[in-house]
C-alpha cells in the first residue's frame, strides 16, 4: 500500500520561502514519478510541478516557474517542492502525488496516489 505525506506548509509573508516534503510509504519509490498540486478554495486543483523517476527531468506550471524546485531523495522516499518568492495568489492546499506510469504529467488524473495535503498561506 503506498501511502504519501506532506508537511513543511505554514504562513509566509509575500516573497517568503518554504519547502514541502512528501514522504511516501510502499511501494518501489525509485520507479515513481512524482508530482506537486494544489488547489485553493473555490478552485479546481492545479498542477504545479513534476519530476520523473529519475530526477533526471522537471516540468513547472507557468505560473511558479523560476520560483518554484521540484527534487527528490530517493534514500529519504521524500520529494520537495521549494517555493522561493511566494505570492498571495499561491495560497492553497498543496498535494503530492505518484504516477506509475506516464512521466511529467500536469493531468491529475494520471496520478494514483495521493497524500493528505498541506497548507500553505501567504500573506500579502
Amino acid at each position: 500500500q503506498v501511502q504519501l505525506v506532506e508537511s513543511g506548509g505554514g504562513l509566509v509573508q509575500a516573497g517568503g520561502s518554504l519547502r514541502l516534503s512528501c514522504v511516501v510509504s510502499g511501494g518501489i519509490f525509485s520507479t515513481y514519478n512524482m508530482g506537486w498540486f494544489r488547489q485553493a478554495p473555490g478552485k479546481e486543483r492545479e498542477f504545479v510541478a513534476a519530476i520523473t523517476w529519475s530526477g533526471g527531468n522537471t516540468y513547472y506550471a507557468d505560473s511558479v516557474k523560476r520560483r518554484f524546485t521540484i527534487s527528490r531523495d530517493p534514500a529519504k522516499r521524500t520529494v520537495y517542492l521549494q517555493m522561493n518568492g511566494l505570492r498571495p495568489e499561491d495560497t492553497a492546499v498543496y498535494y503530492c502525488a505518484v504516477d506509475t506510469e506516464y512521466g511529467l504529467e500536469s493531468a491529475s488524473r494520471k496520478y494514483e496516489y495521493w497524500g493528505q495535503g498541506t497548507q500553505v498561506t501567504v500573506s500579502a
